[in-house]
């Protein structure tokens, strides 16, 4: 039970100090809505992070203590903090927790990193094992489109980073994974146990729209950088000449734009309700990607719309096939349009599908995560 009332919140901080802990506050994604639902549980629990741009997170996290690191004088910082690898260690290690009985890391990267002392818990909810250290940081620097020579010295920084990112798992005390595809990862990199507890999606937001008008487009939403892979579904719908629909920005827009044919329309970045409505009618949701969860995908559904999926990462634990969409297995454009032509023989429950997508609502992460919280601090204070 979430407690009610200021004098509540201020008698519980008194019991339990809290402080959160993010990478860095620098857009507004999956992993900064997880934040936001941390705070709403700890109003009153500061947050650190690498570097903050208040615009880029729209003024979410306003009237939040905010704690930034040496990387926020740094110039260029805010825009391109992905320049600074070597550097993200040192930023993170420099903050000082010994006030906190626990402290919450919201990591893909360097958040996990912090030093902390024997009586303060460190709980890590994370999205993923840094990627570009673990997997291909060849694709990572081509992803993000850094400068010739930052691409030239970033391999060379990746043992370094590699070996900085084992030892500082090794400091979290409780990991809680953001899916089941995540906890294999952090078996496997960090040889390390994870709870499970998926990620906040706002199923009462995103729902079934009794007045929607259903339209003939097809939709994708996220942001514009390469491993989305819009450029193989923009192949795809140039080639079958649907309409698709793109809600996103990003380095990729004007390579995507000069692809795109006259049946692909990009949206930009619209606000709730146009996006809530844009789910609504559209036939079906694109995904083409590997994500470690995909919550836009999970809006989708949570919207009563059937999948056209990648059968990679987390997304195929949750979607049943046939009865929630349909899956391709490879990312190609001609997978794409075999996956369309046999979508295009089904039909779809819209009740069905949102009803498998409800676990994830908002306030069943909230009461996950402060069971797991308070569970482990009681355990860990008592070990003292």
């Amino acid at each position: 039970m979430l407690y009610e009332h200021y004098e509540h919140y201020k008698l519980y901080e008194l019991y339990m100090r809290i402080a959160f802990v993010h990478d860095y506050l620098v857009q507004f994604g999956g992993a900064e809505r997880v934040l936001e639902c941390l705070t709403e549980l700890y109003p009153y629990a500061p947050i650190y992070t690498i570097i903050h741009n208040k615009e880029s997170v729209h003024g979410v996290f306003d009237g939040k203590r905010i704690y930034t690191s040496y990387l926020q004088k740094f110039p260029f910082a805010k825009k391109w903090h992905r320049i600074f690898p070597t550097l993200m260690p040192l930023a993170i290690e420099q903050f000082d927790f010994s006030q906190y009985d626990v402290v919450v890391s919201d990591s893909s990267s360097y958040a996990k990193g912090i030093i902390t002392g024997p009586e303060t818990l460190h709980i890590c909810y994370m999205h993923t094992p840094m990627r570009y250290a673990w997997d291909d940081c060849q694709k990572y620097t081509r992803d993000f489109y850094f400068p010739r020579l930052v691409k030239r010295l970033i391999p060379f920084a990746m043992n370094y980073i590699r070996l900085w990112d084992k030892v500082s798992a090794d400091r979290v005390d409780i990991f809680v994974a953001n899916s089941n595809f995540v906890a294999r990862r952090i078996k496997k990199y960090y040889h390390k146990e994870a709870e499970i507890v998926h990620p906040p999606v706002d199923t009462q937001k995103f729902a079934i729209m009794e007045n929607a008008q259903p339209q003939k487009y097809f939709l994708m939403v996220g942001r514009l950088i390469t491993y989305k892979r819009h450029d193989i579904a923009i192949e795809a719908f140039n080639k079958m000449r649907l309409p698709l629909k793109i809600i996103g920005r990003g380095p990729e827009m004007k390579r995507l734009q000069k692809m795109a044919g006259p049946t692909i329309e990009f949206l930009g970045r619209v606000d709730d309700e146009e996006l809530k409505k844009y789910y609504a009618e559209c036939q079906a949701f694109v995904f083409p990607q590997e994500e470690d969860f995909g919550i836009v995908a999970i809006e989708a559904l949570a919207s009563g719309k059937p999948l056209i999926a990648y059968r990679g990462g987390d997304i195929p634990e949750h979607m049943e096939e046939e009865k929630m969409g349909v899956f391709f297995d490879k990312q190609s454009p001609k997978a794409i349009i075999e996956a369309v032509e046999k979508f295009k023989k089904l039909s779809f429950d819209p009740s069905y599908i949102r009803s498998k997508v409800l676990k994830f609502d908002r306030e069943v992460f909230k009461e996950k995560m402060k069971e797991i919280i308070e569970k482990e601090t009681e355990k860990h204070k008592s070990s003292f």
